[in-house]
């Protein structure tokens, strides 16, 4: 055979070498560290033999596949495990996460955090044994009767479902159905810990049994998985659910599953965040629409959304006619662009709106603000000619780097999506559409990675994930391309030829649902947020009561030069007032006694800073606004 290498180099090697064998012949320090092979670019087992010339490149821990392949042979590590401590567990699901992994698992009795210890160290067990992991491929019937002797109920359930030819993993006595790749052997799996438990019912469906989540995740060195935990940690003081009760911010109710109560100060620093939002989308030519929940279901079959979402649709039946409470804003803004008759010199025309959308989400899957079943969505729509495309859309780029920049978000990751098997409108129309954000993202020389078969229903797009202080990854922002829907809903516009023509739809959004970006931002400051955001920008403490009137006096001042500010008059010690402030993340505070009195000034403390000595309140109050209008991240 004749293997070429990603680095460019080719060799000659016997039919039938495996991966594995032939990075060993070629650079065999190198096999230490690789953990599956990508072959004619389709992730193999290293041990998978090769029967024909092939392009060869080797996956570590370093690549997103590596990882993907390491943890989910962690999952299988932690699933036999189970097996052989618990005998007649039902085993579920248990994929690979970005930093963890995890295993849906029906047991007789619910287990403990202190069962973990016990799975943990079977697992090591396991691992020290170098149990090698082999594939195996079989018909569905096949596997079926091995599932169904081995009391395997929910294996059996899953292989009902498939078509013809599955593949099993099997280490000494344990068997699971998947796709692979995998490990060599469980040696490989060094450095682990299982982090939680959790209820999950089988397949999200609340009326099937409830099994248990084990979450875990493993490295390959000691000092990744120590660095690992120490963030795991952080982020769980981070949790928004944790201090978005803390700080007051919103609750949730059963009354209304997976959708948010805001509270006073939640209301403020969603309304801060929408207000920049707002003078963004002004600045950049936007106006603004607003267009109803509730659409005739008619709508929805036009658009294609109703063929494609319906399972996650809210439906309602009015005066002999169907409804549905929409999921997305895409059609509402269709019908406003119809109550226009455009001309070129008229477009492009952008049409933000932030819309009010309900998806059902399975009561399993919510949480917090990050999964719900009601959000905001900001949207945008823009109408353009086919030459205008590539403008509007590295213009879009750079609007959407900017917001994301001043939201504190200055590592974005961009992927390319390209047409889905479940797509409508032609190859042609694909083929121009793919083209048309390819050219847009080299011409704003944005570094892009491609996400074959991941595009919308109705055209490509390109996708924006920020990164966290914690170094998470969560996909916001998208920029869609869209010639179908414009065909399908008949729009026009009139060309300098006089004729009528379609225009292009470009659908975007940056922050997502304004629920769940809300959510990143608590997680992301830990609650401590930039001035302008604050829901409470300063506190005013009195050291005794003698100086309540002037404390009350600043308040007013501050607050009529558009600051939020507060003051607190209870009888309590100054160090209980300042700790008290630090807790509710005030990120100024302002102490005032006898002398500052007399002098119209403020002793001004910074969270996290301390003390900053005394300041004029004139001073304090220009500061505090440069800082707001500037939207800095620290005062």
């Amino acid at each position: 055979m004749n293997i070429k290498f990603k680095d460019g180099s080719q060799g000659q090697y016997s039919d039938g070498a495996t991966p594995f064998e032939i990075l060993k012949a070629k650079e065999p320090e190198a096999t230490k560290r690789a953990v599956a092979a990508r072959v004619n670019g389709q992730s193999v087992d290293l041990w998978r033999p090769l029967h024909a010339d092939a392009e060869l490149e080797f996956l570590t821990f370093d690549d997103s596949e590596g990882r993907d392949v390491y943890r989910h042979s962690s999952a299988h590590l932690m699933a036999q495990a189970v097996r052989e401590l618990y005998p007649g567990v039902q085993l579920g699901i248990g994929p690979a996460l970005e930093d963890s992994f995890y295993y849906d698992i029906l047991v007789p009795e619910f287990l403990t955090p202190e069962d973990l210890e016990k799975i943990e160290t079977r697992m090591g067990e396991i691992a020290k044994r170098k149990v090698p992991i082999q594939r195996r491929e079989l018909s569905r019937e096949e596997a079926i009767t091995l599932f169904q002797e081995r009391g395997e109920v929910l294996k059996v359930e899953l292989l009902q479902e498939m078509e013809e030819g599955v593949s099993v993993y099997q280490q000494g006595d344990f068997v699971d159905l998947c796709r692979g790749p995998h490990l060599p052997n469980t040696g490989y799996i060094k450095n682990f810990k299982l982090l939680s438990l959790a209820g999950a019912y089988w397949r999200g469906d609340e009326s099937r049994p409830m099994l248990q989540r084990i979450y875990g995740t493993s490295y390959p060195t000691a000092e990744q998985l120590e660095e690992h935990l120490r963030r795991h940690e952080e982020a769980k003081q981070r949790d928004h659910r944790r201090l978005g009760k803390n700080l007051d911010l919103f609750s949730f109710h059963p009354e209304a599953p997976g959708t948010p109560f805001w509270h006073p100060k939640g209301v403020i620093l969603v309304d801060q965040a929408v207000k920049y939002w707002r003078e963004m989308h002004t600045a950049h030519g936007y106006q603004e629409i607003r267009t109803p929940v509730v659409l005739s279901d008619v709508l929805w079959r036009q658009s294609g959304h109703y063929d494609h979402y319906r399972e996650n649709m809210y439906f309602s039946r009015v005066e002999d006619r169907d409804y549905a409470i929409k999921p997305m804003n895409c059609p509402s803004g269709l019908l406003v662009y119809k109550t226009y008759q455009f001309s070129y010199r008229d477009l492009p025309q952008r049409f933000a709106e932030l819309g009010l959308v309900h998806r059902f989400e399975k009561s399993g899957e919510l949480h917090g603000l990050i999964r719900v079943r009601a959000f905001t969505q900001d949207d945008a729509h823009i109408f353009c000619t086919p030459e205008q495309i590539e403008t509007e859309i590295v213009n879009l780029i750079g609007l959407v780097q900017e917001i994301y920049r001043t939201f504190g978000f200055t590592e974005v990751r961009v992927e390319l999506s390209t047409q889905p098997e479940n797509s409508i409108g032609s190859a042609e129309i694909w083929r121009r559409a793919e083209a048309a954000l390819e050219s847009a993202l080299k011409k704003a020389e944005l570094p892009h990675e491609l996400n074959p078969g991941e595009g919308a229903f109705y055209g490509p797009k390109i996708d924006f994930h920020i990164r966290d202080s914690l170094g998470r990854s969560w996909q916001c922002g998208t920029i869609q391309l869209d010639f179908s829907m414009p065909e399908r809903f008949e729009l026009e516009y009139i060309g300098a030829d006089g004729e009528r023509h379609r225009p292009v739809m470009i659908h975007r959004a940056i922050l997502g649902s304004l629920e769940r970006f809300i959510g990143l931002l608590i997680e992301h400051y830990a609650g401590d947020f930039p001035l302008w955001l604050a829901p409470v920008q300063a506190r005013i403490l009195p050291i005794t009561d003698k100086q309540h009137e002037y404390a009350i006096g600043v308040r007013d001042r501050m607050r009529k030069a558009g600051l939020r500010v507060e003051a607190d008059l209870r009888s309590e010690k100054m160090g209980y007032k300042i700790r008290q402030a630090e807790l509710e993340k005030v990120p100024v505070m302002l102490v005032v006694g006898g002398r500052e009195a007399e002098a119209d000034q403020v002793s001004m403390r910074l969270k996290g800073q301390g003390d900053q000595g005394a300041k004029p309140v004139n001073e304090v109050i220009t500061l505090m606004q440069n800082a707001v209008e500037r939207k800095q991240q620290q005062l």
